[in-house]
């Protein structure tokens, strides 16, 4: 992750998001050896998760577009 500074989001989601977030954070709670689990810990791991999908996706768009 780089560096350790932070800052914060303010954001509006829908209850149900809100809900799944909740349980998702649940999940982690349940299934981690550490700790408690945060609300920002999950969605900063979930975060770096979309994205690496969306860089390795990227990459193998391009080399197919090569390919053609």
């Amino acid at each position: 992750m780089g560096t350790n500074k932070k800052i914060q989001l303010n954001v509006r989601v829908d209850q149900e998001i809100a809900h799944k977030l909740d349980r998702i954070v649940e999940y982690y709670q349940k299934n981690t050896k550490y700790g408690t689990v945060y609300k920002g810990e999950v969605l900063t791991d979930l975060i770096e998760k979309a994205y690496e999908s969306m860089q390795k996706q990227s990459k193998w768009m391009k080399n197919k577009n090569r390919s053609l």
